[in-house]
């Protein structure tokens, strides 16, 4: 019943199901009917069209029961670590030690789009005082208030400094509000001057080694507050394979990517492509599941590729999608407007990069973390834009906004004149709010208006 690929609704899985349990496709204890989150206030699910596969209604499954596993975690006695805005290093030095686990509360900027608004989590902000001039990741505030989305944290960590100011305010906020946070600075990556000392970072860019040095004194600072948090010793050992297991979701991520931005049919669709990416910040809370479902995609993507099946045809438009979107129901509108994922940037391709096996395993992390395109001038994430969309093929561009994020303000043109300026491509900025219901058909009007600009440029 679902050899086919095919995009289908709520409902309709829970028509296919009882087959899947059947015939024992329904491996792991967290999967089960995708409606039962509906009950739980996951209304949008209502509003998206899913993959057929089973290896995405177990991404989905993953996806959905996170805070299952991290309230199971703490009934287990392993430590919570609230990891905030780094995208992809503490929690590889968290899952290094057997009795932590990390996740990423700056994830809540989901929840108003995914229950609808309905959870009053944005309210609450307001009432605390940041209101709708900040990015949608205001949300995290009402989600540690009301304490329904995720357990409070036992160690709270965020990085400083070169972060979104938007996100800066909100986690100095939430610390007036009582939570302590370790804070470690990032310094804002620059090019090195003239005669001084530089190093290589993951994804070719170079940063000044004593920008180097501080994040890796920082770091150590990390090291030792997570050491007193499990009471273990985060050694050289652990932290070799840490960064060895991380590398191996890391890779099983690019595989995927290249199987899927490549292919001349896109084989898996670009909603689910979202969700998968996101994995490789945090493990989704479960580092040894997030490979696992990972694998199941690589296998489905490859068994599409290899029968020539997908979704769309070889002339569907090939778009590269700048952000994350704040309505995950804008994935399904692009390819409903003619269009499909081919290559992605957003935010955090520095956790897709492998992270160096061959130095000091702190030395590497503090590459990795300087590596990241949000600390460093807009210049250097627009050339490795440019570089994606030309290994991907991509025909044009689309930067969504994030409402109220203070970086969004000029970064968007910075991108998309570069774009232009190097690539002549086709570039598109919008401005998607955690709700695009009202604006949904002014934003698939102008989707459609780009992908007929591919068209007539080919």
């Amino acid at each position: 019943m679902t050899d086919l690929p095919s995009q289908i609704t709520l409902d309709q899985w829970e028509v296919l199901y009882p087959s899947l349990y059947r015939e024992g496709t329904v491996r792991p204890d967290y999967c089960g009917p995708l409606a039962r989150h509906v009950s739980e206030g996951d209304l949008r699910l209502n509003s998206l069209l899913f993959d057929n596969s089973p290896a995405a209604f177990r991404l989905w499954n993953f996806l959905l029961t996170e805070e299952d596993r991290l309230r199971e975690a703490r009934a287990r006695g392993v430590r919570i670590v609230g990891s905030m805005k780094d995208l992809g290093t503490i929690p590889v030095m968290a899952y290094c030690l057997d009795n932590l686990v990390a996740f990423y509360p700056d994830g809540a900027w989901w929840i108003p789009c995914i229950m609808e608004l309905k959870a009053g989590l944005l309210e609450i902000a307001d009432q605390l005082g940041v209101d709708e001039s900040f990015c949608p990741v205001r949300a995290m505030l009402g989600a540690f208030v009301t304490e329904a989305h995720f357990p409070i944290p036992d160690l709270l960590v965020c990085s400083a400094g070169a972060v979104c100011d938007d996100f800066s305010a909100i986690a100095q906020r939430l610390n007036g509000l009582g939570y302590s946070i370790l804070w470690w600075e990032v310094p804002h990556r620059r090019r090195p001057e003239a005669n001084e000392d530089y190093l290589e970072l993951p994804g070719g860019c170079t940063a000044p080694e004593s920008q180097v040095a501080l994040v890796r004194t920082e770091l150590q600072r990390v090291r030792s507050a997570l050491e007193d948090l499990a009471g273990q010793k985060l050694d050289e050992e652990h932290l070799s394979k840490g960064i060895q297991n991380a590398n191996r979701v890391r890779s099983k991520l690019r595989h995927l990517r290249t199987l899927v931005y490549g292919a001349e049919v896109c084989p898996i669709p670009s909603l689910e492509m979202l969700i998968a990416e996101m994995l490789a910040i945090h493990f989704c809370s479960d580092q040894g599941e997030t490979v696992a479902v990972l694998e199941d995609l690589v296998f489905l993507a490859q068994t599409r590729v290899e029968a020539g099946l997908g979704f769309g045809d070889e002339e569907t438009a090939r778009i590269f999608w700048v952000n994350p979107v704040a309505d995950l129901r804008i994935m399904n509108v692009l390819e409903q407007s003619g269009g499909r994922i081919c290559g992605t940037e957003y935010m955090f391709v520095h956790a897709l990069d492998p992270i160096p096996t061959n130095l000091d395993p702190i030395d590497a992390l503090a590459r990795t973390a300087l590596a990241d395109p949000m600390v460093g001038p807009s210049a250097d994430r627009a050339e490795r834009i440019c570089k994606d969309i030309q290994h991907f093929g991509a025909e044009a561009v689309v930067i969504s906004r994030i409402p109220g994020a203070s970086h969004c303000a000029l970064e968007g043109r910075v991108i998309g004149q570069t774009v232009q300026d190097r690539l002549g491509l086709p570039v598109l900025e919008i401005e998607i709010p955690p709700l695009t219901d009202a604006m949904s058909p002014a934003i698939r009007t102008r989707l459609e208006a780009l992908v007929e600009t591919v068209k007539e440029k080919r």
